[in-house]
């Protein structure tokens, strides 16, 4: 969509035309001391709590206190199973088929289970590639699993790098990468949508660099799951990860999830650290049985699942069924195609967009790069009310959230933003 305008009747056309624009009205939303909503806009950090989220929450803590253990059968939601309650929902959103999902412990704790599975190091084919600017965790994740197997990480982690004098990826520079050392590459581990950037990179296309080099493929969601329509069972990568508490909404530090693609779901050869929850469930209660591997995602499981953390998933997983992806995507890039406009009409050359322009290429989040690594621009739009992130050097990052953000927020951010560059 080009035919955006300027000024607020504009903005409030939209939401009045929006089909999403009631589930505003379904999430808590911050206030100042005068009643007024907080503009937030770091869903991309932490999603805004769901008001179901408390039923959700009371129906388990409810059945705790008048069932004690017998909840583990007895409870509206038997805390046995629990977990299968979000798998159909959680494969539709990240586009797998329901073996191939479980929601389980969290991101980088999942990784560490994934890369004992499916980083199998020999001599000469041990390096990992990850994006030069992956977050932390992946990099000292990745790091640790060379270290692990006795190699040297400096040696071992190849980086993905921008060409100079610019900000984003290209795919053609990770085909030289693997054209030039791909016998010497075991894996690929790269996020999928980049945390600074907010670019969106190729994963089908990443899965096919990896597999002609004989590399497994490994992708890092963190940014990506309720955000983009991913389809991980066609892309054809080994497996993922991610976090539920960003996009997903379902609270801090809330448990993730993982994929494994279907081809290696019968696998019970793979090498894993496993649990009582990775064993068969039908004989799980035998105690004394030898390791019997349940086929697919949920043979990575370890323990009984923290059913609090599996009830605010459950609250935000079924408002992501009633809406769909498409809706939340179609959305999306609506949004932030108005928030690009906007910030492309106040023609400052303070700022800088550094997400791609391209809706294909990116998600909600737009990362706006300050001159001079000026923090004290996100610093006056806190004090402001306006909620967004600053990551160094020099990102104010902001993602106009489908579910709960208006075009009415995104003209009111940018107006203030124009004001404050003054």
């Amino acid at each position: 969509m080009s035919n955006y305008k300027l000024g607020l009747d504009f903005a409030k056309e939209q939401d009045k035309n929006d089909p999403l624009s009631h589930y505003r009205e379904q999430f808590h939303i911050p206030k100042d001391k005068h009643g007024n909503d907080w503009l937030y806009f770091t869903g991309n950090s932490l999603g805004l709590q769901p008001k179901s989220t408390q039923k959700y929450l009371q129906q388990e803590l409810d059945d705790w206190a008048n069932l004690g253990v017998e909840g583990h059968f007895e409870a509206k939601n038997p805390w046995m199973p629990y977990h299968e309650f979000l798998t159909d929902s959680m494969a539709k959103i990240v586009g797998a088929k329901p073996i191939e999902v479980v929601t389980m412990n969290t991101l980088t704790t999942n990784l560490h289970l994934l890369m004992v599975s499916f980083y199998q190091p020999t001599k000469t084919k041990y390096k990992i590639v990850i994006e030069s600017d992956a977050f932390p965790s992946d990099r000292y994740a990745v790091q640790t699993q060379l270290e692990f197997h006795g190699f040297d990480a400096k040696e071992g982690l190849i980086e993905w790098t921008p060409r100079k004098g610019e900000d984003l990826l290209n795919m053609e520079d990770l085909e030289t990468i693997l054209e030039k050392q791909g016998d010497e590459i075991a894996l690929l581990l790269i996020g999928g949508v980049n945390y600074y950037t907010g670019q969106y990179l190729d994963i089908k296309k990443i899965a096919q660099l990896g597999r002609a080099k004989n590399c497994m493929v490994g992708i890092d969601l963190a940014h990506g799951v309720g955000n983009i329509n991913l389809e991980l069972h066609e892309s054809g990568v080994d497996f993922a990860a991610w976090c539920t508490y960003k996009y997903l909404n379902s609270g801090p530090g809330s448990l993730g999830g993982l994929f494994v693609h279907e081809k290696h779901a019968h696998n019970k050869e793979l090498k894993r650290f496993a649990g009582w929850w990775s064993h068969n469930k039908s004989t799980r209660f035998n105690m004394r049985q030898p390791l019997d591997v349940i086929p697919g995602a949920e043979g990575w499981q370890l323990s009984n699942p923290p059913i609090l953390s599996m009830a605010a998933i459950k609250a935000s997983l079924d408002m992501f069924n009633e809406v769909g992806m498409e809706a939340i995507r179609k959305k999306s890039i609506k949004l932030t195609g108005y928030f690009e406009f906007l910030l492309n009409e106040l023609n400052n050359d303070k700022i800088k967009i550094i997400t791609p322009s391209n809706p294909k290429e990116r998600g909600c989040q737009l990362s706006i790069q300050v001159k001079d690594a000026d923090k004290n621009l996100h610093k006056k739009l806190t004090e402001a009310h306006i909620i967004t992130d600053w990551r160094e050097p020099d990102v104010i990052r902001c993602a106009p959230i489908p579910l709960y953000n208006s075009y009415e927020d995104v003209y009111k951010m940018v107006s203030k933003l124009k004001e404050l560059l003054k």
